[in-house]
């Protein structure tokens, strides 16, 4: 029987949403910053944790802007 990978119990199969390559119970799947629940699918990845895609995600790892615009005006990290 898979575990979830936020609270260790054991999922069924009637509970179970599968995302990121594993079993979770569908309250678990929850962005790592806010834990807003989150569908499978929907959510952006970050060295296996669930982020929601805006604001999480985007304002955590997306590129960050400085300058006056242009394509010199983003940060890649």
């Amino acid at each position: 029987m898979p575990k979830c990978p936020n609270c260790q119990k054991e999922v069924y199969f009637a509970e179970k949403v599968t995302s990121l390559g594993k079993d979770w119970h569908r309250p678990c799947l929850k962005c790592e910053k806010c834990k807003k629940t989150l569908s499978a699918g929907s959510h952006a990845e970050h060295e296996g944790k669930p982020y929601c895609h805006k604001p999480c995600y985007a304002a955590m790892f997306g590129p960050r802007g400085f300058g006056r615009g242009g394509a010199e005006s983003h940060e890649y990290k």
